[in-house]
């Protein structure tokens, strides 16, 4: 029996063991499908707290519960580690490790490369090694490939390599790791059937692709899809704006056409892991070739300004009520980068918060997910949202459109309100207040 025979086998007779380096929001709900599976996972984490909890069946990913996660471990199903010596045994690894951007806009691979690094010094011979992590098209042929070569081995006969990328949404719960169709690209043949063979374990619909580079290049379609449409609706709002026309209310006419068109909402700038950073992987990439990723380019440029506009609005709509911004008190609701996650990557709200204190405002925030907020230079706590703190601040920005607020509680007692959500309804005709007497009425809500 060749290396391929006895690896499918393994994984079929649900024997092969499955490792996984990174175990955060993408490689610890991979880890736990496996498990549940009746596999037995391996993790590997730089970080020896989230591996101390792990093996206490404690989670720190917030679409893992402890109910889950605890008998798994229990069983001896799932363990952790920060030693890659582990991975000895493995049969399978799949790479879940972050790949940031430099300041520069640059890809970060580090993480990439030195977990390639230390699985090339375990070694990879028999084993089908994954890389999930989002980079630019080329990286697991260019980088990953050239390490794991040794000894004359042959990539599909001594060892399988494979690229499948992580669509893993925080929060959600209507997709899951099985409901999600999972795009995988092999290095030969051998190396996708058997990749194929492996997820087909936890994925109801593998989607085969030709090629590790045409799946890398798949991800990157995916968020900067998702990157340029809202960099669209977003100057969409900045139009509105200028033509006195309500965005929420266009949008959601437009939506009502059953063809043709997709629909996207403004808000105050994008956030997390993927949306902000994987278009620029591409654009990156495309330099490389000589050209320009125009469309690219330009969402990222107007995106990144909506933190200023919402300011901006901020600004008017204290001036309106004869404050000015420096000495205003400013309470965010929402510091997440997207609703009922506690997850603030990249989160716009770092901006804003950074932008009115930049202004003289004393800021204050509310998050139910995130009692503490330490990113970007920041070191505040979270406040209640109390009738008091409403009513107690010039303005209330609602940032993050969490479901756990009482958005009429938000109408009813802040004095002010700048909604970069559509969240906040207005007194009159539900969110959109059509009446003509409106026009001159002292506006309690501002909208984007």
């Amino acid at each position: 029996m060749n290396k391929k025979e006895s690896l499918l086998q393994k994984i079929k007779d649900g024997e092969a063991k499955i490792g996984i380096v990174g175990m955060g929001y993408v490689g610890l709900p991979l880890a736990v499908a496996f498990a549940e599976a009746g596999y037995h996972v391996l993790g590997v984490d730089v970080s020896a707290a989230k591996v101390a909890a792990l093996n206490a069946g404690h989670s720190y990913v917030e679409d893992v519960a402890d109910a889950v996660l605890a008998p798994l471990v229990g069983d001896g199903r799932l363990q952790a580690s920060t030693d890659y010596g582990i991975l000895a045994e493995a049969d399978v690894i799949s790479i879940c490790v972050p790949t940031p951007l430099r300041k520069t806009k640059d890809p970060d691979i580090s993480y990439i490369i030195d977990a390639a690094d230390k699985i090339a010094q375990v070694g990879a011979s028999g084993k089908l090694v994954v890389l999930e992590s989002t980079t630019y098209p080329g990286t697991t042929e260019e980088i990953i490939l050239p390490r794991l070569l040794a000894n004359g081995e042959k990539v599909g006969e001594d060892f399988f390599l494979a690229f499948s990328p992580e669509r893993i949404d925080p929060g959600r719960t209507d997709y899951t790791v099985w409901t999600t169709p999972k795009v995988i690209g092999g290095m030969t043949a051998a190396c996708l059937e058997t990749a194929v063979a492996l997820y087909s374990v936890v994925v109801e619909k593998p989607v085969p692709v030709s090629s590790t580079a045409a799946a890398e290049m798949v991800k990157l379609l995916e968020n900067t899809f998702r990157a340029v449409n809202i960099g669209l609706v977003n100057e969409v709002a900045l139009m509105c704006d200028k033509l006195g026309l309500n965005v929420w209310e266009v949008v959601e006419a437009a939506a009502t056409k059953p063809y043709g068109f997709m629909k996207f909402t403004p808000g105050p700038g994008v956030g997390g892991h993927c949306i902000p950073l994987d278009p620029h992987y591409l654009s990156w990439k495309l330099k490389t070739v000589n050209y320009t990723a125009r469309f690219i380019e330009l969402a990222a440029e107007v995106n990144s300004h909506m933190p200023d506009y919402v300011v901006g609005k901020v600004a008017d709509a204290l001036n309106t009520e004869r404050k000015a911004i420096n000495g205003s008190r400013v309470l965010i609701l929402g510091v997440a980068y997207k609703p009922n996650v506690g997850d603030v990557r990249e989160s716009p709200a770092l901006d804003v918060i950074h932008l009115l204190r930049d202004r003289g405002a004393e800021v204050s925030y509310c998050d139910p997910y995130v009692a503490d907020l330490t990113a970007e230079g920041l070191a505040m706590q979270s406040v209640d949202l109390t009738d008091e703190a409403l009513r107690g601040a010039d303005c209330v920005v609602v940032v993050t459109n969490h479901a756990a607020f009482d958005w009429n509680q938000v109408a009813a007692q802040a004095p002010l309100v700048v909604d970069t959500r559509n969240a906040v309804p207005d007194e009159g005709n539900g969110r959109f207040d059509l009446r003509p007497e409106a026009a001159t009425q002292r506006r309690r809500v501002w909208r984007l």
